[in-house]
């Protein structure tokens, strides 16, 4: 809706709804000044004449019909132009209500997806921490798991039983023992330098005294192959027992 500005000295502009109403008068008045001049059928020549020079007059009733015409001309455009007005503004306010409406939504969505995010990086923050947790326990439980054998002659006969067990070799700790403290008293680096062993060159050596070439020939995986390690030496023996006796439980003098 154009603004309508009263400069000093000038008429307000026209719209171009009350040009078309002014237009409409001066047809309303050229209709009037027609009718006026029309003749009629029966005057006479002297009438026409006379009526050909006599001044047009519009009665009160004509003029008042053309200002009331003219007026509710202006009124109904006046009530177009505010009713275009008021549509507009409510346009425009529904435009920016609609506008907040979705600023507002997409407000949510971004404290939403970033509340999500967050809550997704501290369950990966929890599930590192668990992992990690079940590593350690784990690895406490192997260390744990790891059997420990005193570094004594019942140290030595435990761990060979549990290496005997692994590999099928039978033998129980009696067995061993006893014929353990009947050779070497419990002495690992006791050596035999004296019977047929030590004559022919392989004195029997370690625990359960153990000549070099049945050592090698009994040895057990996992162990030491140094004949005089108290393990390796009595897990040979046994092995060495269960081929050619059933069991180092079935010796029970020099074999």
């Amino acid at each position: 809706m154009p603004k309508h500005i009263n400069a000093p000295g000038h008429s307000p502009a026209l719209t171009k709804t009350h040009k078309f109403s002014m237009a409409g008068v001066a047809a309303l008045g050229a209709a009037a000044l027609a009718f006026t001049l029309a003749p009629g059928h029966t005057s006479t020549t002297t009438n026409e004449a006379a009526a050909s020079t006599a001044p047009v007059v519009f009665s009160q009733q004509q003029i008042k019909d053309v200002q009331s015409s003219f007026a509710d001309q202006l009124a109904s455009a006046d009530l177009k132009a505010k009713t275009f007005t008021a549509k507009k503004a409510a346009a425009d306010a529904a435009a920016k209500k609609k506008a907040a409406a979705e600023a507002a939504a997409e407000a949510v969505a971004k404290k939403k997806a970033a509340a999500k995010k967050a809550a997704e990086k501290a369950a990966q923050e929890r599930r590192a921490k668990a992992a990690a947790s079940r590593s350690a326990q784990r690895a406490r439980i192997k260390a744990a798991a790891v059997k420990t054998y005193a570094n004594n002659l019942d140290g030595w006969i435990r761990q060979s039983l549990d290496i005997m067990s692994k590999h099928g070799i039978p033998g129980t700790y009696d067995g061993l023992y006893r014929n353990i403290m009947r050779e070497s008293t419990g002495n690992p680096n006791a050596i035999n330098g004296w019977d047929i062993n030590a004559q022919n060159g392989t004195p029997s050596i370690g625990l359960l005294q153990v000549i070099q070439p049945t050592f090698n020939a009994y040895h057990v995986a996992g162990t030491s192959w140094n004949i005089y390690n108290p393990v390796a030496n009595i897990t040979a023996a046994a092995n060495y027992a269960a081929d050619k006796y059933g069991s180092m439980d079935n010796v029970n003098s020099a074999y």
